[in-house]
Formats: structure tokens, sequence, C-alpha cells
């Protein structure tokens, strides 16, 4: 099929144009007052009323446009901070589990190496004989690549960093887990970085 003449183009945009423009002067007409003014002719009318619509148009569009892309960053921000909390909450239940366990956080050293999500946490127990409070830290990266695929977002894991004293009034132990949207890497550099926290008390 081949493409139709431009002038024919023109003629069919100017002729689908002619009601437009007949009600939007008719409309004026209506609008002036009675003073015997009378509109001029309407060459050059049509070129104006189409920089109008483009105008108003453009402006719409550019509208959308803001919209959707303030939606896509606020459920972007959304989603990471759910992975936050998600790293957080599973940091404290490992730190829990261990805990409530093996006693993974005493000054003895316990049985059983603690590993969280099939990593050996890197959690050094406190030399015995250490007196109350005390606090045994550690930081790993969760779901490395959980989605199985290269290129995203949990490539490197979301932190957590946990934190579990030890004292000798109640509560007698505090997990407290912070979780991040990045991994421990970038925690400190990524400009988008979420933090959420989770503590235990016991």
């Amino acid at each position: 099929m081949t493409a139709p003449p431009r002038n024919n183009m023109k003629k069919l945009v100017a002729s689908s144009l002619q009601p437009v423009i007949r009600e939007i002067r008719a409309a004026f007409l209506r609008l002036l007052p009675a003073t015997g003014y009378r509109l001029p002719a309407q060459k050059g009318f049509t070129l104006l009323l189409a920089a109008l619509v483009s105008s108003i148009v453009l402006s719409l569009g550019s509208s959308i446009f803001l919209i959707a892309q303030k939606q896509v960053i606020l459920s972007s921000l959304s989603r990471d901070s759910q992975f936050a909390f998600y790293a957080a909450d599973t940091g404290a239940e490992c730190a829990l589990y261990w805990d409530l366990r093996f006693n993974a956080f005493s000054t003895t050293t316990p049985a059983t190496a603690p590993i969280c999500d099939g990593k050996l946490l890197n959690a050094p127990a406190p030399a015995q004989g250490t007196e109350l409070p005390y606090t045994v830290a550690f930081n790993l990266n969760l779901f490395v690549n959980g989605d199985g695929v290269a290129g995203t977002s949990d490539d490197r894991g979301y932190c957590t960093y946990v934190t579990v004293t030890k004292g000798d009034s109640n509560p007698f132990t505090v997990i407290h887990a912070d979780g991040y949207s990045t991994s421990c890497e970038a925690t400190t550099t990524s400009a988008r970085t979420l933090q959420r926290s989770v503590e235990l008390h016991y």
C-alpha cells in the first residue's frame, strides 16, 4: 500500500478540523459583547488552533509522564524497604535460633559452628570469664542471587548486621538486627540504601 500524497493529507486534516473551527468561532461570537466588533477572516486560524491543541497535548503528556515516574520510584522504594525488613528479620531469627538451641553467644565455644543462610557466622565468642554485660556482633549478606538471574539487584545479597547483648538483669538477652536493601559492601556508598530494624528481648 502506498502512502497518500502530502497534499491529500493536508486536505484531510483541514476538512476534519473545519467543524471544530466553526464551533470555536461560534463560541467566540456568543461571548463577544454587542459592540459591533467582528472577528477577522479565518485565515491562519487553523495554525493557531493546531498550536494550541499541541501545547495542551504536550502538557498532558508531560504530566502523565511525571506521575508515572513518581509511581515507579515509590514502588521501588517499597520493594527495597521490604527486602531490608526481610534481611533484618532473618538475621534476628538466625541469632535467636543459635542462642536458644546451642547457646552460641556465651563465653564457651559452641559445639557446632553457627551457620545462617548457608554461611558461617563470623561471630567470635567472648573470652572465657568475660563479665556481663557483653556484646557479640556479626554481619553477612543474605539471599545472594536468590532469584537465580544474573544482573539483578540481589546478585550480591542484602546485608544484615546483628548484635547480641548478654546482660545480668532482665532482659538477659537483647538481639538487635539491622537489615539493608543493599549488600554489606554498599551500605555506606549507595545513595538508595534503606534500613529496617528488628529487636528481640528475652
